[in-house]
C-alpha cells in the first residue's frame, strides 16, 4: 500500500477492547484513518455486537458494518498467558480502547494508572455511560438510557406527544465521535510533548453536548424546551411544509433568505407583512406564518416545490426514506456507500467514511470485518511470540 493509501493514521496501533457500538464506532474511525486496528476478544463468542442481526451466511452484518478493516485475536485476560500475550500487545501500541463499566479495567490490573506506569506511551481511551467520576459513574447504561436521561428524548418527536427516541443511536454514536477526535487530539498532544493520557468519555456528558439551543433556550430564558416535530425552535421558517402529496424541507434561515422565499412563492404580501419583518417577529407568529405557506404548498405536489425553490437558490429538499436517501446521487459521488467482503464469496453494501482528505484516497471497497481469532498468528508475529 501506499502511504496515500493508508490514510493519516499510518503507523499507529490500536488495541481495541470495547464491543457493540460506542466505542467499536471510535474504532471503526481510527481505521477508516488508516490505524492498525486489533480487537481483543472474548474467546467466548466475541464482541456482543456478532449476536445481533441482520445475518448473511451466518454472520452479522451490524458487527460488519462498525468492524470492518479490524484485526482480532481471542483472549482471556484472566488466563496468565492470554494475559502475557496482551501485555506484550499493549507494549507494541499507542492507543488502547475500552468501553467496560468503570472498574472492570482495573478489578483485572490493566486501569489507567496501572497501564501508565508500564507503558508510558500508551493512550488510554475509555467510552463508557457515565465517564469515571460522578456519583453515577458505575451506573450501567445502553444508548436510549442516556438519550432519555440526557434530554434528548424530550426534545423529540411531535410537538404535544410522547417522548421519542432519535431514530438512530446517538447515545453511541455521538460518545463513539467524541471519543474519535479525543484520541486524535491525545495523538498530538503526545506528539507535541511526549506525554501519553487518559481520555475519559461519558455517553451522558455527550448527549448533554449534543444539546446544542436546548441548554441556552434553559439558562438564558428558563424555558424547559419541549419537542417541536419538524420545526426549529429559534428560526422561522425552518421546517418541514406539508405539500399535495407528502412533505417539504423549507430552510430560509435569515430576513433576506425570507424575503426571497415569499417572491419565489409568488407572496410579496407575506414579506411586506410588519409582523414577518424579523425573525423574532415571525417566530411570534410562526402558527400564522405556517398556515399561509401551507395553504399554497398543498396546491401541487414536492417535485413542483422543489424544483421552483430550488431555481431561486432557496436552501430545502425532501424527507427521504432510507431507500430513496441511499439513491440519491450525491451518494455515489461522495462515495458513501463503500463494498466490503462479506466472508461468504459476496459483498456487503456499507456507509462510506465522511471524512475526505485531499492527501488520502477513499476506495470504493474496504476490507472484511474480521472472523473471532482471525488475525491471531498475525499478530502474535507482530509482537514477537
Amino acid at each position: 500500500m501506499t502511504q496515500k493509501s493508508k490514510g493519516p493514521l499510518s503507523g499507529i496501533t490500536v488495541v481495541d477492547l470495547s464491543r457493540i457500538l460506542a466505542g467499536p464506532y471510535c474504532t471503526l474511525l481510527l481505521a477508516e484513518m488508516g490505524a492498525r486496528v486489533i480487537k481483543v476478544e472474548s474467546p467466548k463468542g466475541g464482541d456482543d455486537a456478532r449476536a445481533y442481526g441482520p445475518y448473511v451466511k451466518g454472520k452479522s452484518t451490524y458487527f460488519a458494518s462498525v468492524n470492518r478493516g479490524k484485526q482480532s485475536i481471542a483472549l482471556d485476560l484472566k488466563n496468565e498467558s492470554d494475559r502475557a500475550i496482551f501485555e506484550k500487545l499493549l507494549a507494541k501500541a499507542d492507543v488502547v480502547v475500552e468501553n467496560f463499566r468503570p472498574g472492570t479495567m482495573e478489578k483485572l490490573g490493566y486501569g489507567w494508572d496501572a497501564l501508565h506506569d508500564r507503558y508510558p506511551q500508551l493512550i488510554y481511551a475509555s467510552a463508557s455511560g457515565f465517564g469515571h467520576t460522578g456519583p453515577n459513574s458505575r451506573d450501567p447504561a445502553y444508548d436510549m438510557v442516556v438519550q432519555g436521561m440526557g434530554g434528548v428524548m424530550s426534545i423529540t418527536g411531535p410537538e404535544g406527544g410522547e417522548p421519542v427516541r432519535v431514530g438512530m443511536s446517538i447515545g453511541d454514536i455521538g460518545a463513539g465521535l467524541y471519543t474519535a477526535v479525543a484520541v486524535n487530539a491525545a495523538l498530538v498532544h503526545r506528539l507535541k510533548t511526549g506525554e501519553a493520557t487518559r481520555v475519559d468519555i461519558g455517553m451522558f456528558d455527550c448527549q448533554i453536548a449534543l444539546l446544542e439551543n436546548a441548554v441556552m433556550r434553559y439558562t438564558v430564558e428558563g424555558e424547559v424546551p419541549g419537542p417541536l416535530g419538524a420545526r426549529h425552535p429559534t428560526i422561522v421558517p425552518f421546517q418541514a411544509f406539508k405539500t399535495a402529496d407528502g412533505a417539504i424541507i423549507i430552510s430560509a434561515g435569515n430576513d433576506g433568505l425570507f424575503v426571497k422565499l415569499c417572491g419565489a412563492l409568488g407572496m410579496p404580501a407575506m414579506a411586506a407583512d410588519p409582523e414577518y419583518k424579523t425573525n423574532a417577529l415571525r417566530q411570534k407568529s410562526h402558527t400564522r406564518l405556517q398556515g399561509e405557506i401551507e395553504s399554497l404548498l398543498r396546491t401541487r405536489p414536492t417535485a413542483h416545490w422543489l424544483g421552483v425553490l430550488s431555481k431561486a437558490d432557496i436552501p430545502c429538499g425532501p424527507i427521504n426514506n432510507i431507500k430513496q436517501a441511499l439513491a440519491h446521487p450525491q451518494v455515489a459521488a461522495r462515495n458513501m456507500l463503500v463494498e466490503v467482503p462479506d466472508g461468504s464469496g459476496g459483498t456487503l453494501k456499507l456507509a462510506g467514511n465522511p471524512i475526505k482528505m485531499s492527501a488520502f484516497e477513499d476506495p470504493k471497497t474496504r476490507p472484511a470485518a474480521p472472523d473471532l481469532d482471525a488475525d491471531r498468528e498475525a499478530i502474535l508475529s507482530f509482537i514477537g511470540s
